[in-house]
C-alpha cells in the first residue's frame, strides 16, 4: 500500500494501541468510543483514568473529536490518516475470493464488459461505490482497419481493435482518395501494423515515410496523411465515456452520509464524473493502493468520504484506475485488498484481451 507522506505525529505505543482500538470499535458500532470500553477490549493493563488522558493528549493533537456532551471520542480525518497508513493490518484477499474475481472477470468479455463488471464488483463486494477510469484507446492494439469513401473528400474508417471493440470515425483528408488508395492504404497498415499499439504506428510511419525512397513513398505519404487524422488520440477517444461507476444509490443508507444537501453534491458529482476522473488520474503513476480521507481529494463534494484507489495494469503498461468511494467509517481492512485484488485481476483480464 503506497503511503502518503510522513504526517504520523509521535505516538507511544499506549497511545498507538488505544487509537487502533477506538477506530476499529468506531467502524464497526458507528458510535463514539469511551475510556471504558477501551479498558475492556484495548488489551492494556492501565486505568480508565489514564486512558481518558491519553484520548485527551490524542485530541488535542487532532486525531480524536468529542462530537457531544458524551465522554466518547470518534477519529477525525487526521485520525483515519494515521490509522491507514501506520496501525492498520491488512491481509491479502481470500484465494476463494479471488477465484471468484476470476471467473466474473474472464478474459475475452471485451473492454467495456469488463470495466462494468469490474466497477459492479467492487461495489457489491464493499457495500460501496464503484468507480473505473477507461483506458484510451490508443493503448489497445488494433486488429483490422477499413476505409470508405463517403461525399466529399470525407472517409470513414472502421477501426476493430484487439479487444473486439469496433470504432468508426469519419475524417476529412486535406484532398480526395479514390476507393483504390484507400484500399492501399488499408491493406498496408493491415498487414504491417496488426497487432500494435495506435501510437506506436504513428511514430512508425513518420520515421519511415523519412526514409522511403521511390514508389513506396507515395504510398506512406498517403498512409500518414489518413492515419494523422484517424488513429489520432483524441479523434480515437472522442465519445467514449471516461469512467464507469455503479453502486450510488448504496451510499443512501449509510449513516455517516445521510445529509441530503452533501448526499445531493456527491450525486451531481458522479453525475459530471470529470472532477472524479481527474481525481483518478493523479493516482495512475503511483504504485498499490492510494488512499484519500475527507478533505484530501481536494473536492468539495468528496470532503465527507473516502477514496480508496489501484491502478489497472496490462505488459507493464498502466491502463487506468480502479476505485470504491464509502465514508470514512469504512472497514478498511476490507475495501483495501478489495480494491487491490480486483485491480490486479481486471489488468490480467484485459492485458489477454489487447493482443
Amino acid at each position: 500500500m503506497t503511503r502518503s507522506p510522513d504526517r504520523d505525529p509521535t505516538l507511544d505505543p499506549r497511545a498507538r494501541q488505544l487509537l487502533r482500538t477506538l477506530i476499529a470499535r468506531h467502524i464497526r458500532d458507528g458510535e463514539p468510543v469511551g475510556s471504558q470500553t477501551l479498558a475492556r477490549h484495548a488489551g492494556l493493563d492501565v486505568s480508565p483514568a489514564t486512558i481518558r488522558n491519553i484520548l485527551s493528549d490524542l485530541e488535542e493533537i487532532g486525531l480524536l473529536s468529542a462530537p457531544h456532551t458524551s465522554s466518547g471520542r470518534v477519529p477525525t480525518p487526521q485520525g483515519y490518516r494515521v490509522f491507514v497508513d501506520s496501525l492498520l493490518q491488512v491481509r491479502p484477499l481470500p484465494d476463494s475470493e479471488v477465484a471468484r474475481l476470476k471467473n466474473e472477470l474472464p478474459a475475452g468479455s471485451g473492454t467495456q464488459s469488463l470495466l462494468g463488471s469490474a466497477s459492479e464488483l467492487v461495489s457489491a463486494m464493499t457495500h460501496f461505490v464503484g468507480v473505473v477510469s477507461v483506458p484510451r484507446r490508443e493503448q489497445f492494439a488494433f486488429r483490422h482497419i477499413d476505409f470508405v469513401p463517403l461525399d466529399g473528400k470525407r472517409v470513414m474508417a472502421i477501426l476493430v481493435f484487439a479487444d473486439n471493440d469496433v470504432q468508426n470515425r469519419i475524417v476529412e483528408p486535406r484532398r480526395v482518395f479514390d476507393p483504390g488508395e484507400l484500399e492501399r492504404v488499408a491493406n498496408y497498415l493491415n498487414v504491417n501494423f496488426a497487432g500494435r499499439p495506435l501510437s506506436e504506428i504513428r511514430s512508425t510511419l513518420l520515421h519511415e515515410m523519412r526514409v522511403a525512397q521511390n514508389e513506396m513513398e507515395s504510398l506512406l505519404s498517403h498512409t500518414v496523411e489518413l492515419a494523422e487524422q484517424v488513429l489520432a488520440p483524441e479523434v480515437i477517444d472522442r465519445g467514449n465515456d471516461d469512467m464507469v461507476v455503479a453502486g450510488q444509490t448504496r451510499l443512501i443508507g449509510v449513516q455517516d452520509l445521510s445529509d441530503l444537501d452533501r448526499l445531493r453534491d456527491l450525486f451531481e458529482a458522479f453525475a459530471r464524473k470529470r472532477e472524479i476522473l481527474q481525481l483518478l488520474e493523479r493516482t495512475v503513476r503511483a504504485p498499490g493502493v492510494r488512499i484519500f480521507i475527507g478533505e484530501e481529494t481536494g473536492l468539495a463534494p468528496l470532503e465527507g468520504v473516502s477514496l480508496v484507489t489501484a491502478p489497472y495494469a496490462a505488459g507493464g503498461r498502466v491502463l487506468g484506475v480502479l476505485g470504491v468511494i464509502g465514508p470514512t467509517r469504512m472497514a478498511y481492512d476490507r475495501v483495501i485488498p478489495v480494491v487491490q485484488a480486483t485491480a490486479e485481476v481486471l489488468g490480467a483480464a484485459l492485458g489477454e484481451d489487447r493482443g
